[in-house]
């Protein structure tokens, strides 16, 4: 018998504390004020038993289950559950069936709540389609994963979509000293003293996730013997044996975030690049590859040639990574990430590619002006593919001649910036501009 079969035989109810303390009212959820809160939108709808198709998307632990089972206990309805992981096409036309015998026959509506609505791919989610358009169901769909990646675009235009936000251990503290004080579904029936530092260790190891929280605290009364009083007494030991630090899933929605938040930290912040290159990868088990590559695109995005070394730190970084392995190339990786991000900034070379591929869009044709045409051959000087001047044997080993087709033969499109390396560049670009065409 493991420890949770044994809290739970010992709970009033022989499921655990968890379970039984989940939220029945909006009064007693706990968290996400900013969309459940008094006078919000999603509230007034469910209390007034008028949802609309929503789609609840948010970290574990955030209260996307407990939110639907409420409304659940709310609507008038007919509420219908689906995990998205084993339901299939089948059920859920299934479930659209029954709708439609209950609306014509019983003038009543269907929810139905599709848990881990990810987990359905694209053909799964389309037989829902049509039953969410003509109303034949109310969909409510939960999803941890962002759903402008995994949820069917038509199907989220449909829906409102509604945000939880991460609970903290403030949450958590609460859920606790709830269900400590319950004697119908929480602790109330045993005699639990439990130190202040006991509970906050439990909040803060648990992460925001209240259900961990609450099986924490029932594993810990039910394996602590009780005093000669009858007392079981929570100490800060006790909290510590009875919850471990969470092991870290890093799904796809959190491995493009944490992307995201390095790129745009190494445009401004050394700590925070080094941080997130960090966290990802000793904490959520990212690949340092995904990483170097970004980085190596970023010397050119946002460095160029305001500093070229940065690109030589970049690939070296990469060289050494693939040669020495982890962890020993981190600090290869770590001083690549630094140097980058203390290197002047300049985003010229994307801005040049930009005017570049507009103006190949725009032109119908691009001829290459005669003199610039191969002459390798016998010939050549007849068909008029000469005049080309070799900069080598001019001053400055400049000339000034064109080199754009004819309709773009004046627009500019490398405009070097006066950052680092860079600002000798844009002096050139003036030097030569003043005398002529680049």
């Amino acid at each position: 018998m493991d420890l949770f079969t044994l809290a739970a035989e010992q709970s009033p109810s022989g499921k655990l504390l968890a379970d039984r303390m989940r939220p029945v009212t909006l009064d007693e959820y706990i968290g996400q004020e900013h969309i459940v809160g008094a006078g919000k939108l999603l509230r007034r709808a469910i209390e007034a038993d008028q949802v609309t198709s929503i789609l609840l998307y948010g970290p574990p632990g955030t209260g996307k289950t407990t939110l639907a089972n409420i409304i659940s206990h709310r609507t008038s309805g007919i509420f219908v559950k689906l995990n998205a992981v084993d339901a299939s096409v089948k059920d859920v036309r299934e479930v659209i069936d029954q709708a439609k015998q209950n609306r014509t026959l019983y003038g009543k509506k269907t929810i139905l709540f599709l848990d881990e609505v990810h987990r359905f791919n694209t053909s799964r989610q389309d037989a829902l389609l049509p039953a969410v358009e003509q109303g034949i169901i109310i969909f409510i769909g939960a999803t941890t994963e962002n759903p402008f990646h995994h949820v069917n675009g038509a199907l989220l235009s449909r829906s409102t979509l509604f945000q939880l936000q991460p609970l903290t251990h403030e949450h958590s503290l609460i859920a606790m000293r709830r269900a400590l004080a319950d004697r119908d579904r929480g602790l109330g029936f045993m005699a639990i003293e439990a130190e202040d530092g006991a509970l906050e260790h439990l909040s803060r190891m648990a992460g925001g996730d209240i259900r961990r929280a609450l099986n924490a605290l029932e594993l810990a009364a039910v394996t602590t013997p009780p005093e000669a009083s009858g007392t079981v007494r929570l100490t800060l030991e006790v909290a510590e044996e009875s919850i471990r630090r969470p092991t870290v899933k890093a799904d796809e929605s959190t491995q493009y975030d944490v992307l995201s938040a390095f790129h745009k930290s190494l445009r401004g912040s050394s700590d925070a690049a080094l941080f997130w290159f960090l966290h990802a990868v000793e904490k959520l088990g990212m690949d340092p590859m995904t990483f170097l590559r970004r980085l190596i695109v970023m010397c050119s995005e946002d460095i160029g040639l305001a500093n070229p070394q940065a690109m030589v730190q970049a690939v070296t970084a990469m060289d050494a990574y693939h040669k020495i392995g982890w962890p020993e190339s981190k600090y290869v990786i770590a001083q690549a990430i630094l140097f980058a991000v203390e290197s002047p900034k300049s985003n010229a070379i994307p801005m040049a590619i930009g005017k570049a591929m507009e103006a190949m869009e725009r032109l119908r044709s691009a001829e290459v002006p005669m003199h610039l045409r191969d002459t390798h051959y016998k010939g050549a000087e007849q068909l008029g593919h000469k005049g080309y001047m070799y900069p080598h044997n001019y001053p400055g080993h400049y000339v000034d001649q064109q080199y754009l087709p004819d309709p773009i033969k004046q627009e500019y499109f490398y405009e070097a910036s006066r950052q680092g390396m860079e600002d000798k560049i844009s002096q050139n670009q003036q030097r030569r501009r003043s005398s002529g065409r680049q």
